[in-house]
């Protein structure tokens, strides 16, 4: 187990509210978070119930026999729990790189506060820095959004699948586009818009101004950067 993963899950379990609804998200790091969640609910520390934003999300509950619920009986949670797969000095992030990043985006925007665990090798001055940006899209519009998306001068790649012949499919019966840009996103925001008003575009793995804490882990420890 990565120390700076752990340290980073320790330092957001402290903010676990007595009880109430949560989301949780996906990811190696909130897995170890699953893990402490799992425990404190069966010791009686925490009454929580949990809202997974995909099947890995959903297992993980179900494995540390955390209760769980769903958005019908609680359409706003106290608080969502997730990783990212970059997080810029806005508190940007880019998230899809596990393929959830429809259901995760729902997800947080339910949530009254969006907290993130991440390890500092997530931490970028742009977005589009180390990750491809992840856009979900219907398959009967593969081709048209892999042509529009050409056009804005970003290069389309249909994800495709490990240890199955063809694309992925996302938790949603969708595809995955991964975006190559030609370099870091200055306007991440602008670029958010532009990509979801595409036809078929179902969601973009660029979460903008929704993150409220970011706790990062070290070797020794972890700090946290806030809004």
């Amino acid at each position: 187990m990565s120390n700076t993963k752990l340290n980073a899950a320790k330092s957001a379990i402290e903010l676990l509210p007595d009880s109430g609804a949560i989301g949780l998200g996906s990811g190696s790091t909130i897995a170890i978070f699953a893990e402490e969640l799992g425990r404190r609910i069966d010791s009686g520390k925490a009454n929580i119930s949990v809202v997974p934003s995909s099947y890995q999300a959903y297992q993980l509950a179900i494995d540390n026999k955390i209760p769980l619920t769903n958005l019908d009986i609680n359409p706003e949670l106290l608080m969502t729990f997730d990783g990212a797969d970059e997080v810029d000095k806005h508190l940007n992030l880019t998230k899809g790189g596990g393929g959830a990043l429809f259901q995760e985006k729902i997800v947080a925007s339910a949530s009254k506060k969006l907290v993130i665990i991440v390890d500092e090798s997530k931490l970028v001055d742009k977005l589009g820095t180390k990750f491809l940006i992840p856009i979900e899209v219907l398959p009967f519009s593969l081709g048209v959004v892999k042509t529009k998306i050409e056009k804005l001068g970003i290069k389309p790649i249909l994800r495709q699948a490990q240890k199955k012949m063809g694309p992925v499919v996302t938790d949603n019966g969708n595809f995955i586009i991964d975006l190559k840009f030609a370099r870091p996103i200055d306007d991440p925001e602008d670029m958010a818009i532009k990509l979801k008003m595409i036809s078929g575009v179902v969601e973009t793995g660029l979460f903008i101004g929704m993150t409220d804490e970011v706790h990062v882990g070290t070797d020794t420890g972890a700090y946290v950067l806030k809004k």
